[in-house]
Order: structure tokens, then C-alpha cells, then sequence
């Protein structure tokens, strides 16, 4: 980050453009948003985006994805990849989180989503964790709520976890993956008790990795959703 004058920023903030504008201004182009949604399940991948807006091309509605209703993110995804200069999702499976812990693959799916852009950015808002790259950037605490960059990229990785979600239920119907995302529900966590843990849970995430099962499901390992 260029030293000087910081970002803007104030402590009753809304979900704006402002943050891009700033950079810009400094001479930064392709300015992305990085997030990821995930990171608090029980099953299933940590999945992230970049996004490149188009200054030109405005979308209203952006902000942190789990203030906006299921349906009104869908539709701003599409929109997002309809005028965005560039976009990426990216994902790292369970194995992996339960390899190098969900930190790290979360900035590694961060990272993923940086690096598959079309368009490579100059500068790169993230959502509050500094990630391993060269490109300049800035992590932003509560980010989602505050640029629209970032909000934009929480809103595809949103859409496209919940996606791989009720993909994922129709393969275990048991686990109602369709209703709580893989998340730590009631409903979940007694299936868990009932049947045990398939291949895509992360088994290092409490309380699956203190409970004591076999589970004839995790049998069977189903590669659906490269990273």
C-alpha cells in the first residue's frame, strides 16, 4: 500500500465504492475484491472469488452476502458476472482444510481466485486476512460490509457454495445439506450421530473429530467440484 493518506474509512460504515474510487484516484486500474464463505462448516469445501468491477457498469444492491436474501443474491451474481471486468470462484476441499487448516485454505482459495482472473488487478481488497501475493494489497475487517469489491466477491462464492450444497444433498439426502449448507445445525450434527461423517467433512472441525463412529459413507470418495 502506497504510504500517505490511509483509505477511507469510518466506523458507521456503508456497503460503497468509495475504497476503489481512492485507488484509482492513485493511479491503480484493476482494483479486485477478494472473499470466501465457508470457513464455519462442518462439510464441504471453503470456497472464494475475485472480482474486478467495471466503474462503468455499476450494480446496486452489493453488500455482505449473508445481509442479502437468497433470492436477490442470485440475481446479483448473475449481474456481477454480467458487467464485471473480470470474475473467479476457487475452492479447496476438505481433505485440504483438514490437512493445512481452515485458515490457511482459506487464503489459498483466496489466492486461487486472485490467479484465475482474466484480467490480472494491480491492487487487491481483501476481506480481512493478508494473503500471499505480490499484487499490492489491503485487508479490509468486515470488508463485505463496506466495499463493493469485496461484497461482489462474497456474493459468487455465496451462490456457488450454496450450489455445490444442494448438488452434495441429492448425493446424501441424510445430512439436509440443502438446508443448513453444511453448517454446525441440529439437524446435522444428530445425522452426523446417526450415520457418521462422509468423505467431503472436514473431520479436524469440532464435534466430528471427538466423535467415535464408522461411517460405511465414507467408503466412496467423489471428486464433483475441483479446485
Amino acid at each position: 500500500m502506497p504510504k500517505g493518506t490511509p483509505l477511507h474509512s469510518e466506523k458507521n460504515w456503508k456497503c460503497q465504492g468509495v475504497l476503489e474510487a481512492e485507488l484509482r484516484v492513485r493511479g491503480y486500474h484493476y482494483v479486485a475484491g477478494a472473499d470466501e464463505v465457508g470457513r464455519g462448516c462442518l462439510f464441504g469445501a471453503v470456497v472464494a472469488a475475485a472480482v474486478i468491477l467495471s466503474p462503468d457498469a455499476p450494480i446496486r444492491g452489493l453488500n455482505d452476502s449473508k445481509q442479502i436474501e437468497a433470492e436477490k443474491r442470485v440475481i446479483l451474481a448473475e449481474r456481477i458476472r454480467e458487467r464485471a471486468v473480470s470474475w473467479c470462484v476457487a475452492s479447496v476441499d476438505a481433505v485440504t482444510i483438514d490437512r493445512i487448516n481452515i485458515y490457511q485454505a482459506s487464503r489459498l482459495a483466496m489466492k486461487n481466485a486472485i490467479a484465475g482472473l482474466s484480467r490480472q488487478p494491480d491492487f487487491v481488497l481483501v476481506d480481512a486476512v493478508p494473503l500471499d501475493i505480490s499484487i499490492p494489497q489491503q485487508p479490509i475487517i468486515q470488508g463485505d460490509a463496506r466495499c463493493h469489491a469485496i461484497a461482489a466477491a462474497s456474493i459468487l462464492a455465496k451462490v456457488h457454495r450454496d450450489q455445490m450444497m444442494r448438488t452434495w444433498d441429492s448425493f446424501y439426502p441424510e445430512y439436509g445439506l440443502a438446508n443448513h449448507k453444511g453448517y454446525h445445525a441440529p439437524e446435522h450434527i444428530a445425522a452426523l450421530r446417526k450415520f457418521g461423517p462422509t468423505p467431503q467433512h472436514r473431520l479436524s472441525f469440532d464435534p466430528i473429530g471427538h466423535m467415535a463412529f464408522f461411517s460405511p459413507l465414507a467408503s466412496t470418495q467423489l471428486e464433483m467440484f475441483p479446485s
